[in-house]
Formats: C-alpha cells, sequence, structure tokens
C-alpha cells in the first residue's frame, strides 16, 4: 500500500530489525531470556505477596499487583514481536493491532498511577506511622488500586479508538510493536484531535502522577533528615529507594517517548531506531529489573523466597 490515497486496512507490517538482519537473531535470543525472567521474577514475587502472610500489606499488595502489570505488558507486546522475527512476511492483522495497543497502553497508564499510589503509601509510612494502619486500611489500599485499573484502562479504551478510526495511507509500521506514536504516522487525514488526546493523557497518566510522587518524596526526605539516629535514616531511605529507582527508570523512558512535542511533520520524519529501543528497554528491560530491584535489598521477600524453596509452611 504506496502513496498517499485512502485505503482500507486489513493488516499491519512490522519492520522491526528487517533493515538491520544481522542484528535479528541476537535481538530474538536476548528477548526471549529478559522474557523468560521477567516471568519467573515477577511470577516468584506475585506467588510471596499472595501466600506469605507477612507480605499481606499494602506496600506488598502494590508490588504484586505492579508484577502482574508487567507481565501483562510484556506478554502482550513480547511473543508477536518474537513470531514477527521469525515469520518471513513479519504481518499483524488489524484486530490484534487494535488489542496489542489497548493493552500496553492500559497497563502502561495504569503502571504510572500505581507508582504514585506507591509513593504515597510511602509517604504516610514514613511521615505517619502511628496513623498507617488506619489511613492505608485494606478498604482503602484495594480502592486505590482498582482505582488504577480503571482509570488506565478508560484512558486506553478512549486512546486506542481514537487511534484506529484513522483513516491510514499505508499499512507499513517501522517498529517492533504496534504502537500509537508509530501507528499515527501512517494516518492520511488529520491527527490533531489524536495529538490533543495525547497531551491530555501525558499530563494526567505522566505528569500528575510525577508530580504526586515527587511531593510525595519531598516530604519523605524532610522526614528523614528529622530523625536523630543514622541508622534510622538509612533504614528509612532503604525503604524507599527500591521504588524510587523503579519510578525513575520506568517513568523516565516512558515520558521520552510519549511526552515528546509531536506534529505531522514529526510523525512523517526518517526512521529512528532510537525509539524502537527506547520502546524495548521500558517494555522489556524495566519489567525485567523491577523484581530485581524490589527483592535485593528486600529482607522480607527474600525470606519468602527461600521459604518457598525449602518448601516450608507459611504461618
Amino acid at each position: 500500500m504506496e502513496g498517499n490515497n485512502q485505503t482500507t486496512v486489513t493488516e499491519f507490517v512490522l519492520l522491526g530489525l528487517s533493515d538491520y538482519p544481522k542484528l535479528q537473531t541476537i535481538f530474538f535470543v536476548l528477548v526471549l531470556w529478559m522474557y523468560l525472567i521477567i516471568l519467573l521474577g515477577n511470577g516468584i514475587l506475585i506467588i510471596v505477596t499472595i501466600y506469605d502472610s507477612h507480605l499481606h500489606t499494602p506496600m506488598y499488595f502494590f508490588l504484586g499487583n505492579l508484577s502482574f502489570l508487567d507481565i501483562c505488558y510484556t506478554t502482550s507486546v513480547v511473543p508477536l514481536t518474537l513470531d514477527s522475527i521469525l515469520t518471513p512476511r513479519k504481518a499483524i492483522s488489524f484486530s490484534t493491532c487494535a488489542v496489542q495497543i489497548f493493552l500496553s497502553f492500559a497497563t502502561g497508564a495504569t503502571e504510572c498511577v500505581l507508582l504514585s499510589m506507591m509513593a504515597f503509601d510511602r509517604y504516610v509510612a514514613i511521615c505517619k506511622p502511628l496513623r498507617y494502619p488506619i489511613i492505608m486500611s485494606k478498604g482503602t489500599y484495594v480502592s486505590m488500586a482498582s482505582l488504577s485499573w480503571a482509570a488506565g484502562i478508560l484512558d486506553s479504551v478512549v486512546q486506542t479508538s481514537l487511534t484506529m478510526k484513522l483513516t491510514f495511507c499505508v499499512n507499513v509500521i517501522d517498529h517492533f510493536i504496534c504502537e500509537i506514536p508509530a501507528v499515527l504516522k501512517l494516518a492520511c487525514g488529520d491527527i490533531s484531535i489524536n495529538v490533543l488526546s495525547m497531551a491530555g493523557s501525558n499530563f494526567i497518566f505522566l505528569v500528575i502522577p510525577l508530580i504526586t510522587i515527587s511531593i510525595s518524596y519531598i516530604l519523605i526526605l524532610l522526614a528523614i533528615l528529622n530523625i536523630p539516629s543514622t541508622k534510622g535514616r538509612r533504614k528509612a531511605f532503604s525503604t524507599c529507594s527500591a521504588h524510587l529507582t523503579v519510578v525513575i527508570i520506568f517513568c523516565g523512558t516512558i515520558f521520552f517517548m510519549y511526552a515528546k512535542p509531536k506534529s505531522k511533520g514529526s510523525l512523517t520524519a526518517d526512521k529512528d531506531i532510537t525509539d524502537k529501543f527506547i520502546t524495548l528497554f521500558y517494555s522489556v528491560v524495566t519489567p525485567m529489573l523491577n523484581p530485581i530491584i524490589y527483592s535485593l535489598r528486600n529482607n522480607d521477600v527474600k525470606a519468602a523466597v527461600k521459604n518457598i524453596l525449602n518448601q516450608k509452611p507459611f504461618h
């Protein structure tokens, strides 16, 4: 499908690394191994947060949700990406592309909101420890997680609908996956509504969570500095360091991808392999790092994992 004529698109062709055939085998093996690590690491975190009663707290409830989100997101992206590498004709149906956009956008937006909820949880735990059980009751943190999921799904429905209603001139996507910025490059007509909608979504699901997280950590830092003992300050900060690291990695890469100024001119620019690997970073590398970051310095998680490996019953 070439030229500028409006065409009924029934499938898309994903270029991926077609221009770099020598990299495809390396890319396939690397992504496959990272995907297996993601399933194993996040799966273990979900299991221990469910079955170890010591981890039935708001922080680990949010962490279990985060791990489940990472599995859902990578599963919506990686299998089709690997299949496109092995298949000579790297085609994806229109409906499958729409589903992939919906799932990846929904889980990404949900994770941004969930990370801000986790920051609030750490703020209450450190700044208001005596009131923590009351403020972060089970009903409260379950509602917070539910709100994150509902907001992410609703936003994804809007963005996916607006994107897939467009008329496309071509069907070749210069990317590994069906992603909104990549698909918008194929549109024939005016995409100003899509650009405005994405800008609103960026503000709600990136800017506001980042502001919430920043305010929470400023207050946390002030509270930590008021702790008299060095040991107490170190212990308080260690409970937040893992979450802060994940926020910087995840939100930083997504903000770079989705908050870049978009215009019709920029969307028809030359190919840029940088965007592909940034997508790879937040869709595969970050979910792989999350369980590692959260478990390396977390004695509770390590103890729970040891119990599972030793097949000891939880009490």
